[in-house]
């Protein structure tokens, strides 16, 4: 052989390794990326799931397991793919399509199944109570509602055939068995996971979960351009699948301008009422509809969190009367108050009537804080003027100390600060998930009775002694177990809510209900309550605490109240639903 031909054949495989190692490079850096979609997928659709069902913990938890599942299963059903780079761009394709458009179909499913019952009412004139609910609408409204685990089954499955057909493309490009060839396109696998669960908490949380699904949907299709303009010669049916990637550019351009205005109208179905307002937080679904009621009346605002009703502005001063009053009438004082949640200012709007000194407030999302702070720059004109009418302004107020904090957390540097509160008030959501759990444990009450006065009174909203008995039991033995030596219940009807609990408890001295019966009246009159009223509400059905030792205290970490208060609603929509089929 001349030395002419030795130098070529090294040139050809120094050429030829040096491509190998670009294909090596780029292969990986996809892998990394597909890893990281694929468990932005996995939030995504769990989220949502979470958002629809209410039960965000059990929502996250049999999401992720069933897709991890569905990608074993993907990866063996990968085997039964002849080309792996043909199969390659097909999968991103479908992963593409799927996930950028799978929250949009879960959402029409679920508001479809929602309204067709009372197009059918209003088509055959039924009345009320023959509204179609039972039967095939039931199972109809079953599927819808758990639809968002289908979606995850299936992208699922297509996500596992990933890493198989990539292993598989590199050793075809290299013609031969590749040494840790899995080894190495799985640790870029779970490096990429890492970085798209960080990609997922620093930047898609806060934004339109469509736009969310669109931006990593087009990833799958730059995955899937890249391969074609690669490995061009390896590929059957080229310009169709160019075009199909062009094709699925222009959906996702459309998906990410105008998926967010769909999936409002979609979910607006869901309410009773106009949705007037509907706004994604860092944290939570806002959400305000709006019921016209006459000339005479005006109209009624609800305001809903993740789809739960947080108040009506046809009711909400009886139910944040019942949690203000009786704690600053049985306070010694009302100089200094701190309100833990009640980012709304309804709560704070009657504390501010008791003339304090000072009201510290704390509340995590401080987007929502903002929304009913200054509502002209945040909510529709009419809206933001019937918002402005309800709040008063309050949180507006020189007096009022606001921090956007995790209460857990925020608590801690008010006792470093040696803080003192002649009364506290808890307006939380009810314990519906497990960061909120937490906030009704015996930990949090030990520390909030160390930031109270020695004669000042906690009060709590507790959710519904009716509907939710346990769980309302369960608060009141955690608020004991942290020490509070005069716990007390007590309840009345609001009518959007139905009947509903509160408790309070005196850090020492006399008992809440014993300071109120010394009193002759409210020294700081109540548009609804009096007296009279207040007291009767202490008073419960005969019976009604039998039992209530074998209902467990909520501790920290334990879920105790959480999964009460899970079964508790659980319980009480089956029988709602055996109600509309009779």
């Amino acid at each position: 052989m001349s030395e002419t031909s030795s130098l070529n054949i090294q040139a050809k495989n120094l050429n030829k390794s040096s491509s190998h190692y670009l294909d090596d490079v780029l292969l990986i850096l996809t892998m990394a990326v597909l890893a990281g979609c694929g468990l932005i997928y996995e939030y995504l659709l769990s989220h949502y799931a979470g958002r629809v069902l209410g039960i965000m913990e059990s929502a996250i938890y049999s999401m992720i397991g069933l897709m991890i599942v569905s990608m074993g299963l993907g990866a063996f059903a990968a085997r039964k793919i002849s080309c792996a780079f043909n199969g390659f761009v097909w999968l991103e394709i479908t992963i593409a399509l799927l996930g950028s458009s799978a929250i949009i179909i879960i959402s029409a499913f679920i508001g479809m199944s929602q309204v067709l019952p009372q197009l059918l009412s209003d088509t055959f004139a039924l009345p009320p109570d023959a509204l179609p609910r039972g039967g095939f609408f039931k199972d109809l409204s079953f599927i819808a509602f758990n639809s968002p685990y289908f979606f995850g089954v299936l992208l699922g499955f297509f996500i596992g055939m990933e890493i198989p057909l990539i292993a598989r493309i590199r050793e075809e490009i290299h013609q031969k068995h590749l040494k840790n060839n899995l080894g190495t396109i799985y640790g870029a696998d779970y490096i990429g996971a890492g970085i798209g669960a960080a990609i997922w908490v620093v930047f898609l949380l806060s934004i339109d979960i469509s736009r969310a699904a669109a931006l990593t949907a087009a990833l799958n299709v730059l995955a899937g351009g890249f391969f074609i303009l690669r490995y061009w010669q390896q590929l059957n049916w080229r310009k169709t699948l160019l075009a199909l990637h062009l094709l699925l550019v222009v959906i996702l351009g459309v998906i990410y301008h105008q998926g967010n205005l769909w999936l409002n109208q979609m979910n607006n179905l869901l309410y009773l009422d106009k949705v007037v307002y509907s706004e994604k937080t860092r944290y939570q679904q806002l959400t305000f509809t709006q019921r016209h009621m006459g000339p005479e009346q005006g109209d009624i605002i609800n305001f809903y969190l993740n789809g739960r009703l947080q108040f009506s502005s046809a009711d909400e001063f009886i139910y944040h009367g019942y949690l203000v009053t009786p704690v600053l009438a049985a306070s010694a004082r009302q100089d200094n108050i701190l309100i833990i949640g009640g980012g709304d200012g309804l709560a704070l709007r009657d504390i501010l009537k008791w003339s304090p000194q000072k009201v510290t407030l704390i509340d995590l999302d401080s987007e929502l804080i903002d929304t009913f702070k200054q509502p002209q720059q945040h909510l529709p004109r009419a809206l933001a003027q019937k918002v402005a009418e309800l709040t008063e302004g309050s949180l507006q107020d020189p007096r009022v100390e606001i921090i956007s904090s995790d209460a857990f957390i925020a608590i801690d540097n008010l006792l470093a600060q040696g803080k003192a509160y002649d009364a506290i008030i808890v307006d939380l959501p009810d314990p519906s998930h497990p960061d909120l759990n937490k906030l009704y444990s015996v930990n949090f009450y030990a520390r909030l009775k160390q930031l109270l006065a020695g004669d000042g009174i906690i009060g709590i909203q507790s959710t519904s002694p009716y509907h939710a008995k346990k769980p309302f039991i369960s608060i009141g033995k955690t608020l004991a177990a942290a020490d509070f030596p005069r716990v007390q219940q007590y309840h009345d009807n609001v009518p959007s809510f139905g009947e509903w609990g509160w408790t309070i408890a005196a850090k020492m001295g006399a008992s809440p209900l014993a300071r109120l019966k010394q009193l002759d009246e409210l020294s700081v009159p109540h548009s609804w309550l009096n007296l009279a009223m207040i007291k009767s509400a202490f008073v419960f059905p005969k019976d009604f605490y039998s039992g209530s030792g074998q209902v467990a205290v909520n501790y920290l970490g334990s879920h105790t109240l959480y999964q009460l208060h899970q079964n508790a609603w659980r319980d009480q929509q089956g029988l709602n639903e055996a109600h509309l089929q009779q």
